[in-house]
This record gives structure tokens, sequence and C-alpha cells, in this order.
């Protein structure tokens, strides 16, 4: 059995550093907002050459709290991809903001630069882009239409830890940088956990405050704040993991490769662009037997996921809000989309073994 994520096996290569800290967290007696959470965030911020960065619950807070420090007013429009996981869109509605869903390139799966002006209004506020499956978005573009119309930009960075356009980190274009360190990212939790970058020291001290109840001084508040602390120990996790990131995600770029020469043309493999890294926390192929081919690697001892099966639009947590039928790209994603196996655990013979089964399939 090729399953398509074993997160025992992902992290065993670092359980005895893990089990250390663990066991130093424990022993401190101080489990939140310590000196771990310090220490990685000095790290985290360093990793990515960014000014600060604000540790906190998830990545949905991420998103959520970014959006909060600009002090929009209710209502406000903020442009989202269409085919973005639901928690994009859930954090502009946590926000009192309004969602503006735009169409993303066929190919990349990442907003296209080319509808985002077509949506923007008077109450436009803000453009969420989202670096989907570990593909960097084309910020050059995004930056210019933001520049030209006085836009703040917040990055959900939550599948694409790493990732670069010419060495320059995704989450220090915008604003703000959002990440999930969600068990399965490619910088995982063991647990949950989430962190916000930015250069913006006002970004920065907003997003302290909203974190922790509004609070900047214990039991004084100053706004209506949040409950969102990533905790010591999760902390402790990420800055052990952290140093062995670009290990892995050099790994899953070598799987990659594997996959791109392996696979039949018969399937759309994810296009490379030029200065572009990908980091590869999903490797998505589209093809209109989808769920056909999805049944027979399972049937065959090969685990997948689909990345998603159903577009926000059709979502009932949105209903009403949107007609799905505006968005005929993003259905075309969702219907055609699988994730195969791609993790720090699996091996080149893995992902062969993956590609002629798919290959066979195909030709038959």
């Amino acid at each position: 059995m090729i399953p398509y994520e074993n997160l025992g096996l992902v992290n065993e290569d670092f359980l005895n550093e893990l089990n250390d800290v663990s066991l130093e967290v424990l022993k401190s007696g101080w489990y939140v907002l310590g000196k771990r959470v310090l220490e990685f965030e000095a790290k985290f911020a360093e990793y990515n050459n960014a000014k600060y960065c604000i540790g906190v619950a998830n990545g949905l807070d991420a998103l959520t709290i970014s959006l909060m420090t600009f002090g929009f007013e209710k209502g406000s429009e903020v442009i989202v991809p269409a085919n973005t996981y639901i928690a994009t869109i859930l954090a502009i509605l946590h926000s009192g903001l309004t969602p503006v869903l735009v169409e993303s390139e066929l190919d990349t799966y990442n907003l296209n630069p080319l509808k985002v002006q077509e949506k923007i209004t008077i109450k436009t506020k803000a453009i969420m882009v989202v670096h989907l499956y570990g593909k960097p978005v084309k910020m050059n573009e995004i930056i210019r239409i933001a520049k030209q119309n006085n836009l703040k930009i917040v990055e959900d960075c939550a599948q694409a830890h790493g990732a670069n356009i010419d060495g320059k980190k995704v989450g220090t274009f915008g604003e703000a940088g959002a990440f999930s360190f969600y068990p399965t990212k490619n910088l995982g939790c063991i647990g949950d956990g989430g962190a916000i970058i930015t250069n913006d020291e006002n970004v920065y001290q907003k997003a302290k405050m909203y974190r922790n109840y509004g609070s900047t001084v214990k039991y004084y508040n100053e706004v209506v704040g949040y409950n969102s602390r990533l905790d010591e120990l999760q902390a402790a996790f990420l800055s052990v993991k952290l140093k062995y990131l670009d290990d892995i995600n050099l790994h899953k770029r070598k799987l990659a490769e594997v996959y791109d020469k392996e696979l039949t043309n018969k399937v759309i493999k994810p296009i490379r662009i030029d200065n572009f890294y990908d980091v590869f926390h999903i490797y998505p192929i589209r093809v209109p037997e989808r769920d056909k081919l999805k049944k027979f690697l399972i049937d065959n001892g090969v685990g997948t996921e689909i990345h998603y099966p159903l577009q926000p639009a059709k979502q009932n947590a949105l209903k009403g809000m949107f007609d799905y039928l505006d968005y005929p790209i993003a259905e075309e994603i969702h219907n055609t989309i699988l994730s195969l196996p791609i993790s720090y655990a699996h091996s080149e013979e893995d992902v062969k073994i993956v590609c002629s089964l798919i290959n066979q399939f195909l030709e038959e």
C-alpha cells in the first residue's frame, strides 16, 4: 500500500529531537506565549527574510487577523480566487468583509491577474492571493494592479512554505503573509498552528494584539480580539522541523520531477515557470476520468486525495452568495483535479509505481 500521507513516517526522522524539546517544554512550566514562541517567530521571520512574525493558533486565524489589522470598513470587498480552499473565504467573512470571487488560470490554478482588474470596484480594499498547491502566484502583475488601485495584498501561504520567485519568499510580496502549520503541510505541527509574517510594523503590532484578546498589557484590552496563540509545544516542534524545511521541499521537488518524467501526457501535469520555485505541497494532475482513476488506484493500493471536490460557490456554507455557473474554470478544476502521493515519506520508487498504474489505466 502506498498511502496518500503517513504522518507517523513523515515525522520519524525528527522523533528524537521532537521528544527532547517536548520534555523541555513540559519541565519549563510555561506553555503559552513564552520563549519557544519568540524563538520560532524570530527563526521563521529570518527564514523568510521578513522583519516580523506573529505565531497564531491556525491558518484560518492567520488570514482573519491579517485582514483585521487594516481596519477596513465593514462590507468592504476583498478579491479572492474562486477555486481556493474555503478557509480563505471564511477569513474574509469572519472579518466582516465581502469576498469577490475571481477565476484562476487553468494552467497554474492560481489567481488570474487579467481577471482581477475586471472585478475591482470603489468598495475593493484588498486582494487575497493564494499560492495554491505550493506554486507562487504571478506576484509582479498582482502588485502592479494593487498599486494602481491602492489595494492591500494578503498572501495565503498555507501550502507554500519556502516557495519563492527569484529567491524572494512568498508571504513577503504583500502587506501580510498567512501560514498554516496543519500537520500535512511542508512545515507541519504535531497538531495545529499558524503564523503571520510582515514587514509592516503596524500590521505586526495589531496582529499581536488581536491574537491575545485585543491586549498588549495583561488584563487591559484595546480592541475586540481573539484567543489565537501558537502554544509553546507546537512552537518548539516547528523550530525543530524548520531546520529541515529546505530538505523537505527539495525531496518533494525531486518526486515531482519523477512524476513529470514518468507520467503519460494523457494527464495534465503541473506547469513550470522559470524563476518560480514550487514546493509541491500537492502534486495535482487533471484528468476527465478522475473519479474512475481514483477508484482504480485505491483498488491497486495507492491512496490519492481531491483538493478540492467542490468549488466554494457550491458549498452550503456560502449558499446564496454566489452563482457557481459564473465560475466555469473553477468548476473544471474541481471536477478533474486529483492529488497524487508526494510526501516526505514517499520514495522515488513509490512514485514510479503510481505513474505505472496511471499510465496503465489510461492505456486501457
